[in-house]
């Protein structure tokens, strides 16, 4: 199952560009079509909890592609012991990186006392970080908050990190706005709190060592760009990776110095329905549970209503994904372009 991930072609940080973990998204049929796009970039699972690893089907969560290399897995829990045990798995499943999930403010989670709640027990978090990297050989990385309700003290998010880098971790995702834990739902804590990316900065400033990445509301290359001028060592893309998944065909060249890519949205489609009918014969895979997340590939191209209206269409679940295809290419549809920066 584990192959050898890709190497950027020079010594950029492996962490210099990724895409979120987004539950309900970024599953392994949207990885590895996102692997299609970059070779590079970094993907992540959706957070996996704890108990769903040790007491539910773990192939169901841990199952992925060779081709989706280089791949974290991002685990929420509190418990120490049942994340060292949870991180054995994920490195006897092959996967590059175990990602602590200190970030997530949903009402469910705290029920669970992990997520963003866990800002709130640095020293906790720290025994979670040191069991699971007492166990694994496995970079084990915090992604947070940088704040909890409207406190927006720098030195709380700084001891934070300072104490949890103290038990080894040496690589932080820092989405950078408060988590509200009380009053706002998941969606209005990704758009409400407002962004600081300073606060990552100073972050920076403080740790030089660490590596240092940041999350939250960038969905341009300028944005993502002036992040890494700034001295930031990474940046992470969420919604906007997902919504217009082309970006990502630019992101080798621009941002890890490999060969401009010559990828067509075709190329990829074609690819993707391969792909479908691997998984139908392999694990009985319906194709339009893998189509979903290829919705956005012609984002912003002519015809692409029509194309994502017949991919979506749930009168044609009973075709071959190929057929689906031949049908989404309506005759006179201009042909894909070869892929380009944004």
């Amino acid at each position: 199952m584990q192959t050898t991930p890709p190497s950027p072609p020079t010594t950029y940080s492996p962490w210099r560009l990724s895409v979120a973990p987004m539950l309900d998204w970024t599953d392994r049929h949207c990885r590895y079509f996102h692997r299609l796009l970059s070779r590079h970039a970094r993907l992540y699972t959706e957070m996996v909890t704890t108990g769903a690893l040790l007491h539910g089907d773990v192939a169901r969560h841990l199952l992925f592609s060779a081709e989706e290399h280089p791949v974290a897995l991002q685990l929420g829990g509190s418990e120490p012991a049942d994340l060292a045990q949870c991180a054995r798995l994920a490195q006897r499943w092959g996967y590059d990186e175990v990602n602590l999930n200190c970030g997530c403010p949903s009402e469910r989670v705290q029920r669970g006392a992990f997520g963003a709640c866990l800002m709130h027990e640095p020293r906790l978090v720290a025994d979670c970080v040191k069991a699971m990297a007492d166990t694994v050989s496995l970079p084990i990385t915090v992604k947070h908050r940088i704040g909890i309700g409207r406190d927006e003290r720098y030195a709380f998010v700084r001891d934070f990190v300072g104490t949890v880098a103290e038990a080894g971790c040496r690589v932080f995702i820092v989405h950078a706005r408060n988590a509200w834990l009380e009053g706002l739902s998941p969606k209005e804590n990704r758009e409400i709190p407002p962004l600081r990316y300073n606060v990552a900065r100073a972050l920076k400033a403080d740790f030089p060592a660490l590596t240092i990445v940041v999350n939250g509301g960038l969905d341009t290359d300028a944005a993502v760009q002036a992040q890494l001028d700034a001295g930031l060592d990474g940046a992470m893309v969420g919604r906007a990776a997902y919504h217009n998944p082309w970006w990502l065909a630019s992101w080798d060249a621009r941002y890890f110095g490999a060969a401009p890519a010559t990828l067509t949205h075709e190329a990829v489609e074609e690819a993707m329905v391969r792909y479908m009918e691997r998984e139908a014969a392999a694990h009985g895979t319906p194709w339009y549970s893998i189509a979903r997340h290829m919705l956005g590939l012609r984002h912003g191209l002519p015809g692409a209503r029509r194309w994502r209206q017949v991919w979506s269409d749930h009168r044609l679940k009973h075709l071959p994904a190929a057929e689906v295809m031949a049908r989404a290419r309506v005759p006179g549809a201009p042909k894909p372009s070869l892929c380009e920066p944004l």
